[in-house]
């Protein structure tokens, strides 16, 4: 099997590129846009006016929604859907981290959608998008790496499911990247954010087939350079150096770059199981992440040890020591630890969940589409496996 890399994003990366949206816009003759937005904070620092200025400038029409959430909501995706219909919109802007852009995407999917049924049904997989309005991007939080990615995760509130969907169709036109809009972002969402893009990366270099030694090296300097810069984050908000570093690595390591050459694509259960906690629960998707990989890494570790390692002494220095158990174990606990660095949880009982024996089991079904698939790549989970990993990540 081979792996297809798609890069269709136009890119802008350093200071001032937000004042590039009305330029942007113009290149793809946006006459009127939807501009999506989680939290009224930009709004108050003056991210909102420097916007639609310029919006102005280039005689562009546009209407307003904002209100996403962390796990963003399907109900509000709706609530987009109409207005950008009312309001006969032709491109969206997303100005956000990675759940105002996943609703994004999932408004520019049923805007495009002929039969204009309900958006939900391209998640649960009951019918497939035939294409998506285009987006655009202003980043104000590295995370999700969804600025350049094919995918794109909603919540629905309604039974509490977690479910995402990839295509090309919704990777974004352009994606503009400041560093210094995520200045004032609080520690405990960019260590989220740094936990994700690691994982991003993570779940690519565990896969069952054979691995490019290019792509292998990538993802190793990929994680090392976000090991380093996340810590440099928490000690100063305001080190340009090191949040580019992050927002760049954030949108590397989710585009499909550190997955090419290899003949799989990537391992993903720590994904899937984690977006049942989340759909669940409510939690941070990166601290969700964290709580379950160390579980998964050593209930699956013994499939293949040495790719363990590799990652191991690739990024953390880790000698090996010639046993790959043992080193396999040191790479776990290396990754574990600097997790608690950036003060992430390594268990479900540390994001303040107890779950009990029922929970487990309603985790582990909706896990496995309640029979419909499975789990994993570098090594296949049963629903069995999942409620294992569950109860032991609870310990």
């Amino acid at each position: 099997m081979s792996t297809r890399l798609c890069t269709p994003t136009r890119v802008t990366l350093g200071k001032g590129a937000e004042n590039s949206l009305g330029k942007e816009l113009t290149i793809d003759g946006a006459k009127k846009v939807l501009i999506h937005y989680g939290s009224e904070r930009i709004v108050k620092d003056g991210l909102m006016k420097r916007l639609t200025d310029q919006l102005d400038e280039c005689d562009i029409g546009y209407v307003m929604l904002g209100g996403v959430k962390p796990n963003p909501r399907v109900s509000l995706v709706r609530e987009g859907i109409e207005l950008g219909r009312k309001e006969g919109i032709d491109y969206i802007i997303a100005v956000g981290g990675g759940s105002v852009i996943d609703s994004a995407k999932a408004i520019a999917y049923g805007l495009y959608d002929k039969q204009e049924d309900d958006v939900w049904d391209f998640y649960d997989g009951t019918r497939k998008p035939e294409g998506a309005y285009p987006i655009g991007v202003v980043l104000t939080l590295s995370a999700t790496g969804s600025e350049m990615s094919d995918s794109s995760v909603i919540t629905n509130e309604d039974g509490k499911m977690k479910r995402g969907y990839n295509s090309d169709y919704c990777r974004p036109r352009f994606a503009l990247l400041n560093p210094e809009l995520t200045y004032t972002v609080p520690p405990y969402h960019t260590s989220c954010g740094t936990a994700d893009m690691m994982m991003h990366t993570i779940e690519r270099f565990f896969h069952a087939g054979k691995s490019l030694e290019l792509t292998d090296n990538l993802s190793i300097a990929l994680l090392k350079t976000v090991v380093e810069n996340g810590v440099k984050v928490l000690q100063n908000p305001m080190d340009y150096e090191a949040r580019k570093n992050l927002m760049w690595a954030s949108s590397l390591s989710h585009n499909g770059l550190m997955q090419e050459g290899n003949e799989q694509r990537g391992d993903w259960a720590c994904h899937q199981m984690e977006h049942e906690l989340s759909g669940m629960f409510d939690v941070a998707h990166g601290a969700g992440l964290t709580a379950i990989w160390g579980t998964w890494a050593r209930y699956v570790m013994l499939e293949n040890p040495e790719r363990f390692s590799k990652l191991g002494a690739g990024v953390f220095g880790i000698k090996i020591t010639g046993s790959v158990e043992r080193d396999a174990e040191n790479a776990i606990k290396a990754f574990e630890d600097y997790f608690r660095e950036i003060h992430m949880p390594v268990s479900i009982r540390e994001l303040g969940i107890n779950l009990t024996n029922k929970e487990i089991e309603e985790l582990a079904d909706n896990a496995v589409f309640h029979g419909k698939r499975t789990l994993g790549a570098f090594k296949v989970l049963q629903k069995e496996d999942i409620a294992k990993i569950y109860e032991k990540a609870s310990k």
